[in-house]
């Protein structure tokens, strides 16, 4: 209904029409009135008039009013048409069926008449100056829920209802209802008294028979019935304290009602509360004017109860909205002021200020493509309102392109010697990339300038290829980036994102250029042999525009949208096996191969860069420890047998670390012994009750942990090459009294290098002194470095015709096709030697790689596997200390293989003493350093015969062991 009134036109009734109230104002109607302190006299009030007949005698003076008003104004539009019959003498009535509320005696109400027939008939009706008609409130639908609000699509149902099904959709109770005005489709009613339907006389339109109910007899001066109205009022005014709604329809109610009664009381209450349509129409059927109270107040109350939870949910809002209010009120006067004393700039201006001093001191060397596009930024940046996102966006692509270091070089030191110092410091051996780096900075020495290049570092893991970088850019004196491609799969890592992306940003080469704060810096890409390829393209492909020296002079960065000069950045490159980059990628890169360490390599860095490093991070000092050249070698060869020396690192520090708890210890046990020697000098000396403890000096070096150990927990380790002397001094001197505590160094040997990095992880790869009959070692590569291999044949059976090869040891299919091509290669050239031995004719034979587990593959192994199968054929061992290396064809040709030094490495770990090498590897070999090659016989070969006669030799032949 509050709806209804708020939404619902405003119509005006004639003043001569209505009863002035102070003429008959009621003791009820005064109280009433005082709720919301209404003046009597306020002509000018907003809203709904309400009629004011008396539903049972006071319609003479209605018609009285009606003629009248009449008489006053030929204007139809009167809100109460004058009428010869009373209404009750109307017991035939058309019917008006309200979908929302029910009509309530002595209220307006507008209501819609869609259907043409009905309309046509209340518009004679008025004419006839028989302006009445019944106001029934329509029944739900059975499984209609009459708390949810119907839709427009219901409504127009309901429009549609005609007859017989419009009668019993009907309430039997409704209003019977003055025709005030008709507007097009729009009837103004005027509620005067209550209706029974009795019986339908017609269908189109719908007229039915009423009977007119009045009130049940009551006594005015009931203490309960005054009570319960006193309720409702008080009820009223505590509504009306917060509601200005209710306030403007008890003003207008009170403005033009007449006599108040208990029964009007009722149906003020009902008629302009929210309650549903059920439960204003239960008020309406009610005839008890007691119980009728009492179902108003029950509705008034829960009225109250809305209006109470209206008040909390308008002030928590009004609240929350002046409190921001007030913090934004207080931070723009803020900001004017601060304005106004030149403290403070709005924030464009600050912003488009700080852009323009960022890039002011690089505006001579930046391109002026890029000068051009940031005052175009700038411009567009003054328009853009704050508030916008593409503001945003601007300001973050302005940042970029001012924070980048257009035309900033760092001096490059072109100092050789200098150069060639930093990098021996840095890393033991590396030749190779050290003359690369050596030739790079000649070149910029005599050009003056320098160009970017690509350099490819390849070598198995711990070699140190990243730290490589790092020494070449201190060498250079550029700065240095590193950032690693492993497992990359998104293009928009190296070429950046589109700015119209949300939270988008450029690529590593942007953000490297701003972090290194100069245009060529030295930026290492790790690992790009483990490049991805996902959804978002290929990044190999990406990376060719970044390191082509054709391209990068103008790459361009998505982000950025702008060209940028990367043709001064040196490009390193890190990879462990060169066969997975892509091939375009390769062809841009100078590789540099770096094989891994052998032994004395190996000997050497731990001693000048290994253990001192882990002995400042360890915190211990050179004279407390002393780890042994033989201790040294043994964790090389029977701990850290890889190419690298990551692993050996781990294990330095292992050791490290148990003598810095050994030395720990030993220092708290000490203490423990010199306690009761300097109490008794406190107390004795100094005459002090209280000891002090001080310790003049802790073992130099030695962090002192938080937490000590009782005496239960220190151990004396106690070795024929480990030991600990306590000496104590004391000398007089004033009152001063100083202790010096020494603790003899800890000595590591290879005969306790167990009691520190456990037992050995490895064993000699070497299993024979003397190969027997059938084996023979071979040399291969990984990617760990290089190893030796033994090939192994053995004689399964013998039969006629049951010449057959088996082959274990998990081989690739190359090493499968190499084992046949031995096999075939080793019965030629027995039947040569031996026309008359059908071995391999006869003979079923087993040739394993031993190390099951481990997959071997590669075409390196085919003159290794020729001997072996020949050398049980002949019953004859291969020479002692030999092992060999090379592709064998089915001519006896013996073909090229890599990796050179890591054979030779591996070779020189088993003691090998004679080598044998295809001769086109022999430039390969040459190129290797002094102390790989020394001591060893190489021969180089390019016929397997000649390995045939090398491996055979008839003195070595006689020692079958």
């Amino acid at each position: 209904m509050l709806k209804l009134i708020a939404s619902s036109r405003i119509h005006r009734v004639h003043p001569t029409v209505l009863r002035p109230a102070h003429h008959s104002a009621s003791p009820l109607l005064r109280v009433l009135s005082s709720l919301g302190g209404l003046s009597w006299r306020n002509a000018n009030v907003g809203g709904r008039y309400f009629f004011c007949s008396d539903s049972s005698d006071g319609s003479d003076h209605v018609v009285d009013a009606g003629v009248q008003a009449a008489e006053e104004s030929e204007s139809k539009a009167s809100a109460i048409v004058p009428t010869y019959p009373r209404p009750e003498d109307y017991l035939t009535v058309l019917a008006l069926p309200l979908i929302h509320r029910p009509l309530f005696p002595g209220f307006y109400m507008p209501v819609f008449v869609k259907d043409p027939k009905l309309l046509a008939a209340l518009q004679e009706s008025r004419e006839r100056q028989a302006p009445y008609a019944g106001a029934f409130l329509l029944k739900d639908e059975p499984e209609a829920d009459p708390s949810v609000v119907s839709s427009s699509d219901a409504d127009k149902n309901v429009y549609d209802l005609k007859g017989k099904e419009l009668f019993n959709r009907l309430h039997e109770v409704g209003t019977l209802a003055q025709i005030s005005s008709i507007h097009g489709d729009q009837v103004i009613l005027i509620g005067h008294r209550r209706l029974r339907i009795t019986e339908m006389v017609s269908e189109d339109p719908l007229t039915v028979k009423v009977d007119h109910l009045k009130d049940k007899t009551y006594n005015k001066d009931d203490d309960i019935i005054k009570a319960t109205s006193f309720e409702v009022i008080s009820t009223l005014r505590d509504v009306l304290k917060t509601s200005s709604l209710w306030r403007d329809h008890v003003q207008t109610y009170t403005k033009h009602i007449g006599d108040f009664t208990y029964p009007r009381l009722a149906d003020f209450g009902a008629a302009i509360s929210g309650a549903n349509k059920l439960q204003c129409q239960q008020v309406l059927e009610e005839l008890d004017v007691y119980k009728r109270l009492k179902l108003t107040l029950e509705l008034v109350k829960k009225e109250m109860e809305i209006s109470k939870i209206q008040e909390s949910i308008a002030k928590a809002i009004e609240e929350k909205i002046s409190g921001e209010q007030r913090r934004y009120l207080l931070n723009e006067q803020l900001k004017a002021i601060k304005k106004e004393l030149g403290l403070e700039t709005d924030d464009k201006t600050a912003l488009t200020g700080k852009f323009r001093e960022r890039i002011e001191p690089k505006r001579e060397k930046c391109p002026p493509h890029i000068l051009q596009v940031i005052d175009e930024e700038l411009a567009k940046l003054q328009l853009l309102e704050a508030s916008s996102s593409e503001f945003s966006v601007t300001r973050n692509y302005l940042d970029w392109l001012t924070a980048l270091p257009w035309g900033e070089y760092s001096d490059e030191n072109f100092d050789v010697t200098r150069a060639q110092k930093i990098l021996d410091e840095d890393h033991y051996g590396l030749t190779d990339v050290k003359e690369r780096i050596l030739e790079f900075i000649a070149v910029g020495k005599l050009r003056g300038t320098s160009q970017g290049k690509i350099i490819c570092l390849s070598g198995p893991p711990g070699v140190g290829k990243t730290s490589i970088g790092r020494s070449i850019a201190r060498a250079l004196n550029r700065k240095f980036f590193r950032f690693s491609v492993g497992g990359l799969a998104d293009v928009a890592e190296i070429k950046g994102h589109r700015r119209t992306y949300i939270g988008a940003m450029p690529g590593k080469i942007v953000q490297c250029l701003k972090n290194v704060g100069t245009s060529n810096p030295l930026v290492l890409i790790d690992e790009i042999d483990k490049l991805g390829r996902g959804h978002a393209g290929d990044p190999a492909s990406a990376l060719l525009e970044l390191l082509d020296p054709e391209q990068n002079a103008n790459f361009l960065d998505h982000y950025l949208d702008v060209t940028i000069d990367l043709s001064k950045v040196l490009f390193v490159c890190t990879a462990n096996v060169v066969e997975m980059i892509p091939n375009p990628l390769l062809d841009r890169m100078e590789v540099v191969a770096i094989a891994g360490y052998i032994t004395d390599e190996k000997m050497h860095i731990a001693r000048d860069y290994l253990e001192k490093t882990t002995r400042e991070a360890c915190g211990i000092k050179p004279e407390q420890v002393e780890v042994t050249d033989a201790a040294l070698l043994a964790l090389i060869e029977n701990y850290c047998r890889e190419s690298g020396v990551r692993n050996l690192q781990k294990h330095i520090e292992k050791i490290y670390r148990k003598i810095a708890l050994q030395l720990v210890r030993q220092g708290e046990m000490i203490d423990a012994t010199m306690l009761p020697i300097k109490d008794k000098v406190d107390s004795d000396e100094l005459g002090q009750n209280a000891v002090q403890n001080k310790n003049s000096e802790l073992v130099e070096g030695i962090d002192p942990e938080k937490e000590s150990e009782t005496s239960d927990e220190i151990h004396k380790v106690q070795s024929s090459d480990q030991s600990q002397c306590l000496e104590v001094a004391k000398e007089s001197g004033g009152d001063k009294e100083i202790e010096t505590k020494t603790i003899e160094q800890v000595l590591v040997d290879e005969s306790n290098l167990t009691d520190f990095v456990g037992k050995p992880v490895f064993h000699a790869e070497r299993i024979y002194d003397q190969t027997p009959v059938g084996v023979v070692m071979g040399l291969a590569w990984t990617a760990m470095g290089g190893s030796t291999l033994y090939i192994e044949t053995t004689f399964v059976e013998e039969g006629e015709g049951k010449g057959t090869l088996h082959l274990t040891g998990q081989l690739g299919d190359v090493m499968k096709e190499s084992a046949q091509i031995a096999h075939t290669v080793a019965r030629r050239i027995l039947l040569e030697r031996e026309p008359e031995n059908p071995f391999f004719a006869n003979s079923k034979l087993h040739l394993h790689v031993p190390a099951g587990a481990t997959p071997k593959d590669g075409p390196s192994a085919g003159s290794t596997m020729t001997t072996s199968l020949l050398s049980l054929a002949m019953k004859k061992p291969v020479k002692k200390d030999l092992a060999m290396t090379g592709e064998v064809t089915l001519t006896g040709k013996i073909l090229p293989i890599g990796g050179v030094k890591e054979k030779t490495i591996a070779a020189r770990r088993s003691e090998v003493k004679t080598i044998i090498f295809p001769s086109a590897n022999r430039r390969d070999f040459d190129e290797l350093a002094p102390n790989v090659k020394e001591g060893l016989d190489v021969h180089f070969v390019d016929d397997y015969m000649q390995i045939f006669n090398l491996a055979f030799d008839d003195e070595q032949s006689q020692n079958i062991k």
